[in-house]
């Protein structure tokens, strides 16, 4: 069964259509007219072997927030649809990721349950046109709309592109492991009998 979702979503703020297949080859076509975001969220589907397709129209004329935090409450949703019941997934993921200076440690859970934690205090307040305290809101957005759980910590780095590259890549290559299919797992992995 195909494990894919296609959500449009439809505000006065932004205008969103993404398409997400977990099972890809980790092809991005992304457009969500804030550079730096587009090459973050091309290299987490690259790093996490997902086909993603993003287009987002947003009030720029405002700021970037509704376009950011609008895209990961869409991402959220898509990732919630394509894993389904999440039968014989291994639910847990988590990636220790280097880049140059930067090292940032990913750990998620598919639970159904949503939280953040998210350390990191960034140099800078803004790479290319993308303002940094949006990256948080970005992922607290998936976060709660696709229930589960991610920890985000930066055990080091100087330079803010790097580091926010890093925990895009990592949440990627953590996210593909927490979707894994496991044939030991028969149903879902829980005492509960249940990950909703």
């Amino acid at each position: 069964m195909a494990r894919t979702a296609t959500i449009k979503r439809k505000t006065k703020e932004t205008d969103i259509a993404l398409t997400l297949d977990l099972d890809g080859k980790g092809k991005g076509r992304i457009e969500t007219e804030i550079g730096f975001f587009n090459h973050m969220l091309e290299g987490f589907a690259k790093h996490g072997f997902f086909d993603l397709t993003v287009s987002v129209h947003g009030d720029l004329e405002v700021d970037g927030h509704h376009t950011v935090e609008d895209t990961g409450i869409v991402l959220g949703q898509a990732i919630k649809e394509a894993v389904g019941n999440k039968a014989g997934i291994k639910r847990f993921g988590s990636f220790l990721l280097p880049m140059d200076d930067a090292l940032c440690l990913c750990a998620i859970d598919l639970c159904g349950r949503p939280y953040l934690n998210f350390d990191c205090d960034f140099k800078a307040e803004r790479v290319g046109e993308l303002e940094t305290e949006l990256v948080k809101e970005f992922f607290y957005a998936v976060s709660y709309s696709a229930g589960m759980n991610i920890h985000i910590k930066m055990l080091s780095g100087e330079n803010t592109h790097h580091m926010i590259e890093a925990m895009f890549k990592a949440f990627g290559k953590a996210l593909d492991e927490a979707t894994c299919k496991d044939e030991r797992i028969t149903d879902v992995l829980s005492t509960k009998g249940s990950l909703a």
